[in-house]
């Protein structure tokens, strides 16, 4: 692991985290701020995230945001803008599970079915989609498996909001 990252400070729990990971692409990152902070299909109210633009996160893999991510008890998802994310033109950030691992008082025989299949601990996510997959996963009204469901049945691979996916409500 590299060095000790820094802590993350996060203001308001119900603020998704993205934090960049990779810096190839100036450009393709300024198009994913774009993304998060512009106002999302009509909605009256502003999209803030909490951006994380620091150096010392480069090359950093999902498995060291991860150890990071998690010093935050709030937190149940966070989201990386990875290699993929400025290389493909849906900018789909990589967002992991911090929810994972709550299995201390589970049933021994579920437990071993965890073991033996695991729930999918990252899924990728459009921009315009992060506040919907944070909101829900802070609120726990959908769990991680069921975006890992909706980005499988999706033809890029990725979550997308109701109301901006081709075929969705607001198409």
């Amino acid at each position: 692991m590299k060095e000790e990252l820094p802590e993350i400070v996060r203001a308001d729990e119900w603020v998704p985290l993205v934090i960049r990971t990779d810096y190839t692409d100036d450009a393709a990152w300024w198009e994913v701020i774009a993304e998060l902070e512009r106002v999302v299909g009509g909605r009256e109210w502003e999209s803030p995230v909490h951006l994380v633009d620091d150096r010392r996160w480069d090359g950093v893999t999902s498995d060291e945001a991860l150890v990071a991510a998690a010093r935050d008890e709030e937190l149940s998802v966070v989201f990386l803008a990875d290699d993929v994310t400025m290389r493909s033109p849906l900018r789909p950030l990589l967002a992991l599970d911090l929810g994972a691992d709550d299995d201390q008082d589970l049933d021994p025989v579920y437990y071993q079915e965890l073991i033996d299949s695991p729930p999918p601990r990252e899924v990728r996510v459009v921009p315009d989609a992060v506040h919907l997959v944070h909101g829900n996963l802070q609120l726990a009204n959908v769990d991680f498996p069921e975006f890992a469901e909706e980005a499988a049945a999706d033809p890029d691979g990725v979550v997308r909001d109701l109301v901006t996916a081709p075929d969705g409500p607001g198409s």
